[in-house]
């Protein structure tokens, strides 16, 4: 089978690092660089929220590209399902959902893709995909900066043991190892 041609966008440099290094780990697509997005067969976006940035992103990739869009978002409201069909726009992920995304991009490749609003309807029914809590964020961006957990509760003003214990609650319900393999995660999935 002939690798996807994929190309890359997201929000921050630290997202597009981390969704760069996913698209590469699939032997079934090809990562191109930001130079020869044209050529990409599929364009896959990370942004935060569907805002003013990203509209003017996915609008320039649509008009420079007939490739199709998969999005990957934290949130994306109901009412932008027209613009994002109008930007080339064939599958919309959470970004928690990572584990999709080769899927995904394999699908719009071959032109296939299911409704747009029940895509985005689903995520509003999942919370947005929001597999983390904002306290969990908010512990995972500290533990990335190397702070312990004594720092990490002195600056939330929280406890060590609520802070070991929103450590312990989030890696085990998503299957993390240790936090490492969480501050990993949270970059994979864009949040941090």
């Amino acid at each position: 089978m002939d690798q996807v041609r994929v190309a890359a966008w997201a929000s921050d440099p630290i997202a597009l690092t981390g969704l760069i290094n996913h698209l590469k780990a699939r032997p079934e697509l090809l990562v191109l660089p930001r130079a020869r997005r044209g050529e990409a067969a599929v364009l896959v976006f990370a942004v935060g929220e569907v805002d003013r940035e990203a509209v003017a992103a996915l609008r320039a990739a649509s008009a420079e590209s007939p490739a199709a869009i998969v999005l990957v978002a934290g949130h994306v409201d109901p009412a932008h399902v027209g613009l994002l069909a109008d930007c080339h726009v064939s599958a919309v992920l959470p970004r928690t959902a990572l584990d999709r995304l080769t899927a995904s991009v394999l699908a719009a490749a071959r032109g296939r893709s299911s409704s747009l609003r029940e895509q985005v309807e689903a995520m509003a029914g999942e919370g947005g995909g929001a597999a983390l809590t904002p306290r969990e964020v908010d512990v995972l961006r500290l533990m990335a900066e190397g702070w312990d957990t004594a720092e990490i509760a002195g600056k939330l003003c929280y406890s060590e043991r609520t802070v070991k214990n929103v450590i312990y609650a989030m890696t085990n319900r998503l299957n993390l190892r240790n936090r490492p393999h969480a501050v990993a995660y949270a970059v994979r999935a864009g949040v941090i």
